[in-house]
């Protein structure tokens, strides 16, 4: 088998100025739906499997509530095919989902294979355990029974964390088309932390915390106050989350696609790869 994507065979989709482009967009998505769901309470019930009996007796659900929005919002947005781009990944088991409604779509193959890499349950987990108490803790009541309205802005913000997050597989694979012959031994001895290195960029990384807490500073802020114990989101927090789970989080994802990149490529196809050069 021949590597379909040799180094000469460029993408505009895999571009660092698109990828750029694509992951700040998400930065003010992520941004604007954790404020929108710091304005509920906690809500812990939401979170914890079989806590309403409703969902038992008329839909044979044991799990969360919350688990429960998912399923039901991932299976319409199903049926309109959004779980065929390959930058979208469902939460929900997809052989839960229904079947697209509407015609594939014939979208550029820019990955070497699709969803050889699904992150969604970390994501879920510390989505559930360290981001709702987190962005939570300035609301004064415990629970406010805003369970639907605090689940649709839990399930827009868990897909924004998991496109931005998943979108790391553009990343690795840009990097990589750049230059094989720097990945392929690392990939090969399951060398990990080279591979990390390889994708890496201190100063970038630096610089996306500079810039988020910028917007968290600005878009926080209650301007029909300007009481700063009433912010909307502490930013400093918003800085912790990305620095402790989304940046880590989505090297993780980066590296397991890389460890894939070589599968079904014949020693002479690795060959090369190794010997080629990006244009």
């Amino acid at each position: 088998m021949t590597d379909p994507f040799p180094p000469h065979l460029s993408s505009p989709l895999l571009s660092l100025d698109h990828i750029r482009a694509v992951l700040q967009r998400l930065e003010d998505t992520i941004l604007f739906q954790l404020i929108e769901r710091a304005q509920f309470a906690k809500n812990a019930r939401m979170y914890e499997p079989g806590a309403f009996k409703e969902l038992k007796e008329r839909e044979q659900w044991d799990g969360s509530w919350v688990e429960w929005f998912l399923r039901e919002t991932e299976a319409a947005h199903a049926k309109c095919r959004r779980y065929e781009s390959p930058d979208e990944y469902p939460f929900t088991d997809p052989a839960l989902l229904p079947k697209p409604i509407l015609p594939p779509i014939e979208y550029p193959k820019v990955l070497y294979e699709r969803s050889v890499v699904n992150d969604n349950k970390r994501i879920w987990e510390w989505y559930r355990d360290e981001v709702v108490p987190t962005i939570t803790r300035r609301v004064e009541m415990g629970d406010d029974g805003q369970y639907g309205s605090a689940a649709t802005r839990d399930v827009e913000v868990l897909s924004a964390l998991s496109r931005r997050i998943h979108f790391g597989m553009f990343v690795s694979e840009s990097k990589f088309r750049s230059a094989p012959a720097s990945f392929i031994g690392p990939i090969q001895s399951r060398d990990r932390d080279a591979l990390e290195a390889l994708i890496t960029k201190p100063a970038v990384e630096a610089a996306l915390l500079v810039r988020l807490e910028g917007k968290a500073e600005v878009y926080g802020q209650d301007l029909n106050t300007g009481d700063e114990s009433r912010r909307k989101i502490d930013a400093k927090e918003v800085v912790r989350l990305y620095r402790e789970f989304v940046i880590p989080e989505t090297k993780v994802v980066e590296v397991d696609y890389l460890l894939k990149r070589l599968d079904g490529l014949s020693e002479a196809d690795i060959e090369e790869l190794r010997q080629s050069r990006a244009s």
